[in-house]
């Protein structure tokens, strides 16, 4: 299965763990393949330099771009063609057009407009939860 999770998601997979870091298991796993495009990681970079964050970066003993490099590792680097109009926020194109670029089956985001798209062009827009659902459901298949 072959997955593009939007920045917020990578975030709290990294910051937070929970349901989110089952995903990248999932990929170490080799049972998920993820993609990503360096705007996902701009805005992954953005994301955890906020100060409400810092705390939760100094304790991991890392720095952002450690951090981001090692989400790198994980995800296969893939390059968005231009694409307007599609999310309810013009910002969100990129995550459509980055899981466009990848082929990938899912999107997963927890962003409600996001969510609200459905699908696009074969890629189903997706929550965390029901990601984890699907992978779950394939490894006992």
């Amino acid at each position: 299965m072959r997955l593009v999770l939007d920045s917020n998601v990578v975030a709290s997979a990294i910051l937070w763990g929970g349901s989110p870091r089952l995903l990248l298991q999932a990929a170490r796993e080799t049972r998920i393949a993820l993609y990503t495009s360096t705007p996902i990681l701009a805005e992954l970079s953005d994301i955890l330099a906020r100060r409400k964050f810092a705390r939760k970066i100094a304790a991991s003993l890392l720095t952002i771009e450690q951090i981001v490099d090692g989400y790198m590792q994980l995800a296969a680097l893939v390059r968005p063609s231009a694409l307007a109009g599609i999310a309810p926020d013009a910002d969100d194109d990129v995550v459509i057009a980055t899981a466009l670029a990848a082929k990938a089956d899912l999107l997963v985001t927890g962003y409600m407009a996001l969510l609200s798209v459905g699908a696009y062009l074969g890629v189903r827009f997706a929550r965390v939860m029901e990601t984890i659902q699907l992978i779950e459901s394939r490894k006992k298949s």
